[in-house]
């Protein structure tokens, strides 16, 4: 069986498009955990290991840690055959390859998020969400030009940010998609809850961006940090409660549109 039987077979479908629905829980999670910085409550972190932390505070946590990690493992597997041999119907060249890294991206972030939630389901404690991005940075930031490394890895990161931000404002999430079998209401919904969940995790991924370029101007990695350090750093901004609300808004569209995504992905 090659890789593109292996992306067509009925169980990879139906185990990946599961994990999608993990992957859209996790992001409404998220929008939970930032809506409670908007409201000042910061008793959880607000990143992907605080959002499957609240899971472990549910009545049904350890199950639900269980399920949600397989689930995220299944998606990273299915997002890697994805990366290899996906999105044949994208021109081959630039605009296939960028996809197939999106999903290779996706692919990572789904096997971090499953590693920590199997890990809280089995009662392992988890590591400040800042404390890692900090030292990796004090690591860079010592070495030889470490200011002009750190400062390229920040450029990227907001690069990303804006390439994930266009992706919603100019709808090409829709190119992956066949909403042919969908109602023409729910094709309505599904177009501005992908905008809006796009644009909002674009903007999510500038701020961490952002934070790590103030780390390499003044060569200080305590400014870095994840997505919840630049969460609680927006928040102590003039306008900050105002941009919070829009990423919270931003992550509950995308988990949303997984949701309609897991049904719809072409493959």
């Amino acid at each position: 069986m090659n890789v593109h039987e292996v992306r067509r077979h009925p169980a990879v479908q139906v185990f990946g498009r599961a994990g999608m629905v993990c992957y859209g829980l996790v992001h409404v999670l998220l929008a939970v955990l930032t809506a409670q910085v908007v409201l000042g409550d910061s008793g959880e972190r607000a990143d992907q290991k605080g959002a499957v932390a609240t899971l472990a505070q549910t009545g049904f946590g350890p199950v639900l840690l269980w399920v949600v990690g397989i689930g995220l493992f299944a998606f990273a597997a299915w997002q890697l055959v994805m990366a290899v041999s996906g999105y044949q119907w994208v021109p081959a060249g630039r605009k296939r390859i960028v996809r197939r890294l999106g999903s290779a991206g996706r692919a990572i972030t789904g096997v971090a998020i499953g590693v920590a939630a199997v890990g809280y389901a089995a009662g392992q404690s988890q590591s400040g969400s800042n404390e890692q991005p900090q030292s990796w940075t004090a690591k860079v930031l010592a070495l030889p030009l470490g200011q002009v490394l750190v400062g390229i890895v920040a450029l990227a990161v907001i690069a990303l940010g804006v390439a994930i931000a266009r992706k919603g404002v100019k709808k090409k999430f829709e190119d992956d998609l066949d909403m042919s079998d969908l109602p023409a209401g729910t094709r309505t919904w599904v177009e501005r809850l992908g905008r809006i969940g796009w644009v909002g995790k674009g903007i999510s991924y500038g701020l961490i961006g952002i934070l790590v370029g103030f780390a390499a101007i003044n060569a200080d990695p305590s400014e870095s940090g994840g997505l919840d350090k630049a969460l609680h750093t927006l928040a102590a901004q003039p306008y900050g409660v105002f941009l919070l609300a829009v990423i919270a808004f931003g992550f509950l569209g995308f988990g949303a549109y997984c949701f309609a995504a897991a049904k719809a992905h072409k493959v």
